[in-house]
């Protein structure tokens, strides 16, 4: 397995920026050139977009070394072959698709977490829509009944979420030290919301090296041909 970092070569970074010219839906496409393939061989990397100075920066968990197929992108790799103790305690970031299933007379059908959560909420409230919720809105005994802030509902909705998923891979999170940033909704054809995505970043103590190890290989829930999934960690500080 390898980790890499591919960027504009700086000497090409205009010529970089041409042949990339992407968003999610062209991310995995193009990350493709770098692992050449027959045509139905299935996805063997999980990847991180990060920007820099208006240029796009993809860190690469892979099956496989990237060959670059133009003079424009440089790689920088290395094997990854982590082999984290139980109890270490680390830094995390995490780009994540969270969705929770939900099943209803049609079948189970799978929800973005902060919709999900603002429907269940209305519906406690017998509300018909988040408009509706209005921040002079009371309790039937009289108590102040406010809409929480944006930025509340998601941290809490997807800190919920990765705490019940943290067990299965291998690791405690550190709910106190949780922070979201960039939650995001993509669009697909005629304006449906294809799939949403978030940062979470904070702490997280490993509590099974396998487990972990694994995790690290194949990332954490779904989207992960959008750049979703890949859990990067540092010792924590």
């Amino acid at each position: 397995m390898y980790f890499s970092l591919i960027t504009p070569h700086p000497s090409f970074e205009r010529r970089a920026a041409h042949e990339w010219l992407g968003g999610a839906y062209c991310e995995h496409q193009w990350l493709w050139r770098f692992f050449p393939s027959p045509v139905g061989t299935e996805r063997d990397f999980l990847f991180r977009r990060r920007d820099a100075d208006g240029l796009p920066r993809f860190y690469v968990v892979s099956q496989r070394t990237p060959r670059p197929d133009s003079d424009a992108w440089q790689v920088q790799c290395r094997e990854y072959r982590p082999q984290v103790p139980s109890g270490a305690r680390l830094s995390f970031e995490l780009r994540a698709n969270p969705v929770v299933s939900r099943a209803d007379e049609k079948g189970a059908k799978r929800h973005d977490v902060v919709m999900d959560t603002k429907k269940r909420l209305l519906a406690a409230r017998g509300l018909p829509n988040w408009g509706a919720w209005t921040s002079d809105r009371i309790t039937a005994d009289g108590q102040p009944d406010p809409p929480p802030p944006l930025y509340e509902l998601v941290l809490a909705a997807c800190t919920d979420w990765l705490t019940s998923r943290s067990e299965q891979h291998g690791f405690a999170l550190d709910e106190s030290t949780v922070s979201v940033a960039a939650y995001e909704q993509h669009g697909g054809k005629r304006g449906q919301l294809r799939f949403s995505t978030v940062d979470l970043a904070g702490e997280l103590v490993v509590t099974d090296t396998a487990r972990f190890a694994t995790t690290l290989a194949n990332g954490i829930g779904r989207a992960k041909a959008f750049g979703c999934g890949l859990l990067l960690v540092r010792p924590a500080t």
